[in-house]
């Protein structure tokens, strides 16, 4: 059997994702199968943005055709810092959002609820885009990867998902923390809705945000309490609950200002 080659960045998998030759392998789940239903959906409706799926091997773990390119891993680098990048990525989800309308999933199949929208909605989220799970090439988004947490919701919801990781939403110093200090998030928030095409009517994305925050500091709260390794560590590095907090409070004080930024 080909040697595998252990591929960085990830928390949840961190570790348990390998490349044999032109696939790559990871642990699968409850839903896999909608997920590779939706994979092929997307490609279908002419979304190539996304992993090709192959199917699950014997040994349970999934296969997806490899997508050639650049990922970002901590300490980001400069160049997944810049606003092509910030907007190349915003405007591949929306192209996602676009392609998964009408999918139905098989007879069976379901969803995770970790990051779901909890109103629902009509186009399916990805719920995860942070730089780990992004393929760039010449610093311009070109692909998606890891939809284990995508779910039906708003178009804000996965928006402002996005948003809080990577514009990012954060205080001066816990950007920092991540490689990425003296990042305008005003000016790249409003790049970010901008490059998605978000229809005037945008305090719905603030609204979206506030809640993401809220929702991606309990859901990484609930991973460390179980004492999932990656998460953990993650939580210690970046700051723990202080930093949600911080995050909190920041967007709090911020919410106007951001409201007039992106218009």
């Amino acid at each position: 059997m080909p040697d595998e080659e252990i591929l960085q960045g990830g928390v949840a998998n961190a570790g348990a994702v390998v490349r044999v030759g032109g696939d790559v392998l990871r642990p699968s789940s409850p839903h896999t199968p909608t997920l590779h239903a939706l994979l092929r959906h997307l490609r279908a409706r002419g979304f190539e943005g996304a992993p090709e799926p192959v199917g699950v091997d014997p040994d349970g773990r999934e296969r997806l055709r490899f997508v050639p390119g650049d990922v970002a891993v901590l300490p980001f680098p400069a160049w997944v810092q810049t606003d092509r990048a910030l907007a190349s990525t915003a405007a591949l989800i929306r192209r996602l959002h676009d392609a998964s309308v009408g999918f139905v999933p098989p007879p069976g199949g379901g969803w995770s609820d970790e990051l779901a929208d909890p109103l629902g909605g009509d186009v399916v989220c990805h719920n995860d885009v942070c730089p780990e799970n992004v393929v760039f090439r010449d610093g311009e988004a070109v692909a998606l990867l890891d939809f284990d947490f995508a779910a039906p919701g708003r178009r804000v919801h996965d928006l402002a998902a996005f948003a809080r990781m990577c514009v990012p939403l954060d205080t001066e110093e816990d950007a920092a923390r991540t490689g990425r200090a003296g990042l305008d998030p005003f000016a790249r928030l409003r790049v970010v809705a901008d490059a998605y095409g978000l229809p005037p009517g945008r305090a719905a994305l603030l609204d979206a945000i506030a809640e993401s925050i809220a929702q991606g500091g309990a859901f990484v709260a609930r991973r460390v309490a179980a004492g999932e390794p990656g998460f953990v560590e993650m939580w210690n590095a970046l700051g723990g609950r202080a930093r949600h907090d911080r995050r909190r409070a920041w967007f709090a004080e911020h919410r106007d200002r951001l409201a007039e930024a992106i218009g």
